[in-house]
């Protein structure tokens, strides 16, 4: 199991991914809002969304788990 957490402390503006969706080392899989700054949380592991973790509008911590793959 493969896990993809955030990079930083912010808002979930956005999942690009749902369960089932392969995924590419470097794909964009999310986008934080943090100090107003739009960033997007790539994979840094290639493999199958089993579960999406977060929605829109959470508010993750640094390290908090977004997406486990298969």
């Amino acid at each position: 199991m493969k896990e993809i957490a955030s990079m930083m402390a912010g808002v979930v503006l956005e999942i690009l991914v749902k369960p089932g969706d392969d995924v590419t080392d470097g794909m964009e899989v999310a986008i934080l809002e943090s100090m107003k700054m739009q960033l997007p949380v790539q994979s840094d592991k290639a493999g199958k969304v089993k579960e999406v973790k977060v929605n829109s509008g959470d508010f993750v911590n640094e390290g908090d788990l977004l997406l486990v793959l298969d």
